[in-house]
């Protein structure tokens, strides 16, 4: 027979308090995101409000009241406190630019893609009608590079057919698109691109006549890098050959990639690292921290209120208030300590490039700092530092290692930055293939297998060896 019985026992768990939850969700937000959440804050909370800076000897509001007692007075105290970390000591009270100029407020906007920007030239001709209805439907065939996808043949069938147009008056208004702005868009294939752009060249350009013979016959031969054959069949020495192709190399092939309709991405960085006397500094932004406190008026009225419900309803405000303003203090205080971590071990970067890049994980930095992976994980993702050698996500300073000759180690990130630097210094006409940079970086103490150079190189889209071969 079953018999039922009470049993006490202890046990240990962990749970994620709302404002835990709320803390780990600032601290993985983007910089946008983050001013985005405090703007949903400070419209859904009463007690927070943007802390505008006031002159010194301007008396505060009486109004937060010497009614409310010890509870007002430490709102206060606490508003002030959360205020003066989030936007003085944490960024070390210094603006990261000395005057007040919008970054952005210069930068061009987009107008419009490709498509309107050749309807606009077409709007303005002095075609017929019919031109223009010709034109536009080409221009309707014109994907983002600039070249037509659509043969005359089925544009024709859409256009009507054979009896409403004609092939030769769409080559005739294909043909002026192809000298609108920019150069060469409407062509059919590479070949037909660069051609336009040499033809619209004044004929006294030296070499001209040589660079339209390379294109017009000679399209295969460079596609294999093969010169010798091209010099026999053009008949040109090799130094003629060599001035066309410097001709060729300025002439754009992919023309509709000059307009785009992709509206530009700012990133904003989130800390600045700058030299200083005593090595590396690293400070907030102070220009991105959002400036919020409590609003000490609401905060002295939560006493006051006589009626319990919205006495209750002012108390969970205010609390939730502080919780955030918390959050931010620890997600900037997070931020800070993990940036400076990062500083101090890649401050070979800092001072000489990418070849001093030092093998970095997540785990190291964890250990340092005493967190958990996934919480510099978070930190690191989508937040940006500002540094001489330009802006770099967080997780640009961490890359895996290659061993040494002499039992060290060696980040891929420096492995990299020595193939494009051996690549950029190897001799035009005799690149070095793969083994042959296996074997240098071999020599220089860095043990790298023939395969692992080739993933590098492509993933910096650095072409093999026989397509870089070029004549002198």
């Amino acid at each position: 027979m079953l018999k039922s019985s009470l049993n006490l026992q202890l046990g240990q768990h962990l749970t994620m308090t709302p404002q835990l939850q709320q803390a780990i969700r600032l601290l993985q937000l983007s910089t946008i995101e983050l001013q985005l959440e405090v703007q949903q804050a400070l419209e859904s909370n009463p007690m927070l409000e943007l802390a505008e800076e006031t002159p010194s000897d301007e008396p505060r509001d009486a109004d937060a009241g010497t009614e409310s007692g010890s509870e007002t007075s430490e709102t206060e105290s606490a508003g002030e406190d959360w205020e003066h970390d989030l936007y003085a000591s944490s960024s070390g009270g210094q603006s990261a630019r000395s005057d007040d100029r919008d970054p952005f407020e210069n930068q061009a906007g987009s107008e419009g893609g490709l498509h309107e920007h050749l309807l606009w030239q077409l709007h303005l001709s002095p075609l017929n009608d019919q031109d223009r209805r010709i034109g536009a439907t080409l221009i309707d065939s014109i994907n983002a590079d600039g070249y037509l996808e659509t043969d005359l043949e089925t544009l024709q069938e859409i256009l009507g057919g054979e009896e409403a147009v004609g092939l030769d008056e769409i080559e005739a208004v294909l043909h002026w698109i192809q000298q609108c702005d920019p150069l060469g868009v409407g062509a059919r294939d590479l070949r037909e691109c660069l051609l336009i752009q040499l033809r619209a060249l004044p004929e006294d350009t030296p070499q001209r006549g040589v660079a339209l013979r390379v294109i017009d016959t000679g399209m295969q031969y460079l596609a294999r890098h093969d010169f010798r054959t091209l010099q026999r069949e053009l008949g040109v020495d090799e130094s003629t050959l060599a001035r066309a192709m410097e001709l060729v190399r300025t002439l754009n092939p992919r023309p509709g990639s000059q307009i785009s309709d992709q509206a530009p991405e700012y990133v904003t960085p989130d800390v600045y690292v700058r030299p200083d006397q005593s090595g590396w500094r690293v400070d907030l932004n102070p220009e991105i921290a959002p400036r919020i406190r409590i609003n000490s008026l609401y905060a002295g009225m939560v006493r006051r209120v006589s009626d319990a419900r919205d006495s209750a309803f002012m108390r969970n405000q205010l609390q939730e208030a502080r919780w955030f303003l918390k959050s931010l203090h620890s997600r900037n205080e997070t931020l800070l300590r993990v940036a400076r971590a990062i500083v101090e071990r890649q401050t070979g970067f800092l001072e000489e490039g990418d070849v001093a890049m030092q093998p970095l994980i997540l785990r190291d930095i964890a250990e340092a700092l005493g967190m958990h992976e996934s919480t510099i994980s978070r930190v690191t993702t989508q937040k940006y530092m500002h540094t001489p050698r330009g802006v770099f996500e967080f997780k640009y300073f961490f890359s895996s290692h290659v061993g040494t000759s002499d039992g060290g180690e060696c980040s891929a990130t420096a492995i990299r930055a020595m193939i494009r630097q051996l690549i950029s210094e190897e001799p035009p006409n005799r690149p070095m293939s793969d083994s042959r940079l296996a074997q240098v970086l071999s020599d220089r103490g860095i043990n790298v297998a023939r395969r692992t150079v080739a993933k590098y190189r492509e993933a910096m889209n650095l072409p093999p060896s026989s397509e870089r071969r070029q004549i002198l």
